[in-house]
């Protein structure tokens, strides 16, 4: 008996330093220039785009993983990522298949810039390649990636540093999710993703000091790519927490809102977004624009501030485009109603009507604004027949002929549109 165990732990001493020895082997091997700078190859060849590795790693402790340390993608601006770890599935790694259990990205600078450029050039290539084996591509997944200080750099300014984890289910579409923003933009924000046992998915967020809570789903299609559906209810988030770093309306908001987003769309995922939103904002002020300074002195109005009790209406997405119709703000005041239109460029136009109470110089009915400008910086001014009209009307009677006049005016020039322009 004791000779069976001697052996038997003979046998495993020299398994152990069989493994170790291997282990050291694979890591030298892996470790060489010769090997890295032909992993770096088919990775630029992969990408269209100058790849560099700093090290390649074989890590038996106290995680058995792949890693590749200090990669960067040679592009305007660079793609750097400190460490990456492919951890495998063993069960799989011994029947002769490569399955990642997890995947770790740690401490990783991706500009949003940099990969619509690559996934551009991805659409644009001629050749196409033969579509993927399915079933090869999901045991391709990491069924768990971990992503630990990954910063997103925004095309039009600023940063937004995560820390996030994300399962995949057996089919390969999420389990569950978290996120947390924990420094720069939106810092503070939490997510959480989790599959109900129907097949959808409830979406809870915390945001602004107030949250967003959902249900999403995926709609199967006859033809094409699945679409992404989902119903939102917001309550008591700061509209600024919303749209930073611009602060051109602030208050609480409470929403309801439709989506529908068509996941094999041409273009960015936005392009394919469709939603609807009715909404109410508490105790709101409109920056940059002072609508009863507008009424009053008959011309343009740039800068200052509008304070309201409530503004209410509707937003409709497509794409990139907003429209906000059945506008409806109150105040003290004022009273407004009116549509803007938000195009890609965030230049802004449409028209407000606005009231004036009788505490507001006199008050004024019905005068027709034009909005311009952009979101940084809106402007409100009389229609051109508008315009026309007040003047004639503050001649006649100052004061209470000055917004009737405008009104007048207004609807003439829309009558003669040719002869008064907008």
């Amino acid at each position: 008996m004791r000779r069976v165990a001697k052996w038997l732990v003979a046998a495993l001493v020299l398994l152990v330093l069989l493994f170790a020895g291997v282990a050291v082997a694979l890591q030298q091997w892996v470790g060489s220039a010769d090997f890295r700078g032909r992993a770096a190859q088919q990775a630029s060849a992969a990408l269209g785009v100058p790849v560099e590795f700093g090290a390649l790693t074989v890590d038996v402790w106290p995680v058995p993983a792949v890693a590749v340390d200090r990669l960067q993608a040679r592009t305007r601006p660079a793609i750097t990522l400190e460490r990456v770890e492919a951890r495998p599935r063993w069960q799989a790694l011994l029947q002769g298949r490569l399955e990642i259990a997890t995947l770790v990205v740690r401490n990783a600078v991706v500009p949003e810039q940099t990969l619509a450029l690559l996934a551009a050039g991805t659409r644009n290539k001629g050749d196409k390649p033969p579509p993927a084996d399915p079933a090869r591509t999901l045991a391709m997944l990491p069924r768990r990636a971990i992503l630990d200080g990954v910063t997103w750099v925004w095309a039009k300014g600023g940063r937004s540093t995560i820390d996030a984890q994300f399962g995949l289910g057996a089919d390969g579409l999420p389990q569950d999710g978290r996120i947390e923003v924990r420094e720069g933009r939106f810092q503070g924000w939490k997510a959480a993703l989790d599959r109900a046992p129907e097949g959808h998915w409830q979406l809870r967020a915390d945001l602004g000091g107030g949250s967003v809570k959902g249900r999403l789903e995926l709609q199967p299609r006859p033809k094409g790519s699945p679409l992404l559906v989902a119903q939102l209810a917001t309550a008591g988030v700061e509209v600024a927490a919303l749209t930073a770093p611009s602060r051109t309306l602030t208050g609480r908001l409470d929403a309801s809102t439709s989506l529908r987003a068509d996941l094999g769309a041409a273009g960015s995922l936005v392009d394919g977004v469709h939603s609807e939103t009715r909404f109410t904002v508490r105790n709101a002020v409109v920056h940059g624009l002072d609508l009863v300074r507008a009424v009053q002195t008959i011309g343009l109005s740039r800068g200052g501030e509008t304070a309201l009790d409530t503004l209410a209406g509707q937003v409709v997405t497509r794409g990139r485009s907003v429209q906000l119709s059945n506008l409806v703000a109150t105040s003290g005041l004022l009273s407004a109603t009116g549509t803007v239109a938000i195009a890609p460029s965030r230049a802004l136009s449409g028209r407000v009507t606005v009231d004036l109470a009788a505490s507001a110089a006199g008050g004024a009915i019905g005068v027709p604004l034009a909005v311009g400008g952009t979101l940084d910086a809106p402007s409100a001014t009389l229609t051109r027949g508008a315009l026309l009209g007040a003047a004639i009307g503050t001649a006649v009677a100052p004061g209470v002929g000055t917004g009737a006049g405008a009104k007048l005016g207004d609807r003439i020039g829309e009558g003669l549109r040719g002869l008064f322009g907008k």
